[in-house]
């Protein structure tokens, strides 16, 4: 026995012996190659963004320039993919629906619905992340922009920080106004319009007076629980009852100038199936629309449409879920890489070079800077014609040729001056309603385009329409969003 241990031991020794000689002779090889103690190479990973808009020719060009900029950066690279306007909330739901591969997804109040798909799960609840990977981003952002865009107390996205309140405007193409010296500085109501409207019709019958598309709506004093479905609150409110807003006078006025102008011929007749206006302001082939405003927003206009474009306010400044939640990246609940996604959200609305190459293109071919902080567009900026507003912080924006150079601080002052809506960050939860609700939208499509472009008697049509939507539970759909807001505001103190 005591030879059979000695024979063990032997043995033993002279494998860790070797053992030794092996490690040490690797050693010294990683040394050699300066490979000793480093920690192992991250791979790079590909970001795939959905977002919205026309797709432009050179986002691949553009979003390899950015992926060179962004691999140094975060060790990630980009790849856009753009899906236009009309088909954007379908194809999403799909791409949701199926598990489509995607990373960052564009969301809003009006495209691919924000607080309907958070709820859904679409999207990643974020507070950790943005706690950790987001730091620049709360340091940046109008903390009422991450207040307001939270949904049941979580945020799941991160909304472009630009204005604030949502404030109309009538634009006007200024070649018009100039040419026959018209004067637009008495013009706010609806029905103030008509002079001017009725002086192109006369004058350039080719010409359409009164732009819009079926999304327009006409502008009175409500704030919408769902944007374009009729349940509404009064922003004077003091009881803050939900009513139908097709019933209410203000709506009843309204369309009935609409179709006094549709008839007259100021609005295109196709206006209630037209996707967007996009052909009209190419053209310059208008008179006067309705837009969202911001400051300076004239000179912004009158760069992207090549000729000038001027404006006067439609109504008051109002900060509400439309304009809080009307741009946001989420990153989506499948997403691979959400703490990669976090940090490039990060960058980007904190980094002036990238969020100036995402928006603008490459310097030097698609635009040119003028100083430090003035840019101008180049003949090739046509391929690639980007909407800012979906694409993150705005103020860290070059600025168009005319833009004062207090531009940013002008929006500072523009955003601290709205006034909030009554129900701000109130967010209905149709779950309980939702046969109602797929009723409802159905009459809707039905009827709401051609009532607010004026294609309809409103006469004939509107008595119809909400006889409709209360067959469709219109009033029962009301009524659990009446218990919810009473609930939330016992919940908030209002």
């Amino acid at each position: 026995m005591i030879k059979s241990r000695r024979s063990f031991s032997f043995v033993l020794a002279m494998l860790m012996a070797f053992v030794l000689v092996l490690s040490a002779c690797g050693g010294s090889k990683n040394n050699a190659e300066g490979n000793s103690n480093e920690p192992a190479v991250e791979a790079p990973v590909n970001l795939i963004w959905y977002t919205i808009g026309t797709p432009q020719q050179d986002v691949d060009k553009v979003m390899e320039a950015v992926s060179k900029y962004t691999l140094e950066k975060i060790n990630a690279t980009i790849t856009m993919k753009m899906v236009d306007w009309g088909d954007y909330p379908q194809k999403l739901q799909v791409n949701v629906a199926s598990g489509e591969p995607m990373d960052i997804i564009f969301t809003a109040s009006g495209g691919f619905d924000y607080v309907q798909n958070a709820r859904k799960g679409a999207f990643m609840e974020m507070d950790d992340l943005l706690e950790k990977y987001g730091k620049g981003i709360k340091d940046t952002i109008d903390p009422a922009f991450l207040e307001g865009s939270k949904v049941d107390g979580h945020n799941y996205g991160i909304p472009a920080n630009k204005e604030l309140p949502q404030e109309n405007v009538w634009r006007f193409n200024k070649n018009f106004v100039d040419k026959y010296n018209l004067d637009i500085s008495s013009v706010r109501s609806l029905e103030s319009l008509e002079p001017l409207l009725k002086t192109i019709k006369e004058k350039e019958p080719n010409v359409t007076a009164f732009g819009m598309d079926k999304n327009f709506l006409p502008n009175i004093p409500y704030d919408y629980v769902i944007q374009n479905l009729p349940m509404a609150v009064k922003l004077d409110t003091t009881d803050y009852k939900i009513v139908n807003i097709l019933e209410t006078p203000e709506m009843k006025q309204a369309l009935t100038t609409m179709h006094k102008y549709y008839e007259a011929g100021y609005i295109a007749p196709e206006a209630a199936t037209t996707g967007s206006t996009n052909d009209l302001t190419t053209s310059g082939n208008w008179f006067a629309d309705m837009a969202q405003t911001q400051p300076l927003a004239d000179n912004l206009w009158s760069a992207s449409y090549g000729y000038p474009v001027v404006s006067t306010p439609a109504s008051n400044s109002i900060i509400n879920n439309n304009s809080v939640q009307g741009s946001i990246m989420a990153i989506s609940a499948n997403s691979e890489h959400p703490e990669k996604a976090m940090e490039f959200l990060n960058l980007l609305n904190t980094d002036p070079v990238l969020r100036n190459m995402v928006d603008s293109g490459i310097e030097g071919e698609h635009y040119k800077k003028i100083d430090d902080t003035h840019m101008e567009n180049l003949p090739a900026s046509k391929s690639y014609d980007m909407p800012s507003y979906s694409l993150g912080n705005n103020m860290l924006l070059y600025l168009n040729p005319n833009d004062q150079s207090d531009k940013w601080e002008q929006f500072k002052k523009f955003n601290a001056e709205g006034v909030d809506s009554p129900i701000l960050s109130f967010n209905f939860d149709g779950t309980k309603v939702a046969t109602e609700m797929a009723a409802v939208q159905n009459v809707k499509e039905q009827f709401w385009a051609s009532l607010m472009t004026g294609t309809v008697d409103p006469d004939e049509y509107l008595p119809k329409a909400i006889e409709k939507f209360k067959e469709a539970g219109l009033d029962k759909v009301i009524a659990e969003a009446q218990t919810q807001l009473d609930a939330w505001r016992t919940a908030n103190n209002k």
